[in-house]
């Protein structure tokens, strides 16, 4: 199942949100800087290993921390593309963003995953085609993995939780 709904993320009660995180997985702004400030320490002290151990989180990679204070005991990182106009790979390494997630989510028993709006704020992908993307790439990857039973998309503003109904009215 998967359903669009309006909120902040970080109180969304899930196995697993997604994170869009930047490169050093040291949190910024944006619904990275909120997840890092309302789950705590622990999930910094996470990322600062993983970055210990593999130099950060390359675009359309996922990697997968502690929940940390969150509702959620789960926190997957992915870092989304900046959107160079479309002739750089960004809307495969968008895709690759969702697939990878959702794999982190099957390997770590997760039945629940919510995805914010990746790309769509500071790195300026385009909401429509991302939109498009998300939905369709979720909805392919639970096609063929049962394991995961409810995905949300939990959107900040009117704009993405709109053009998000609009793709999920169309499956």
């Amino acid at each position: 199942m998967i359903e669009v709904v309006r909120g902040d993320i970080t109180k969304i009660a899930v196995d697993a949100i997604v994170n869009a995180a930047n490169s050093s997985l040291m949190g910024g702004g944006g619904v990275d800087g909120a997840i890092h400030r309302a789950g705590g320490n622990a999930i910094l002290e996470e990322c600062k290993k993983i970055a210990a151990k593999q130099g950060g989180c390359e675009t359309g990679k996922a990697v997968i921390t502690t929940g940390g204070n969150l509702p959620a005991q789960f926190v997957i990182h992915t870092v989304g593309p900046i959107w160079y106009g479309g002739n750089n790979h960004e809307r495969e390494r968008l895709a690759d963003c969702y697939k990878n997630a959702l794999k982190l989510a099957v390997e770590n028993n997760c039945k629940s995953v919510a995805f914010p709006s990746i790309s769509t704020g500071v790195y300026r992908f385009p909401k429509e085609e991302a939109a498009q993307i998300a939905v369709r790439t979720v909805s392919e990857f639970l096609s063929k993995h049962i394991e995961i039973e409810k995905v949300l998309f939990v959107c900040f503003d009117d704009e993405n939780e709109v053009l998000i109904s609009k793709e999920l009215h169309k499956m």
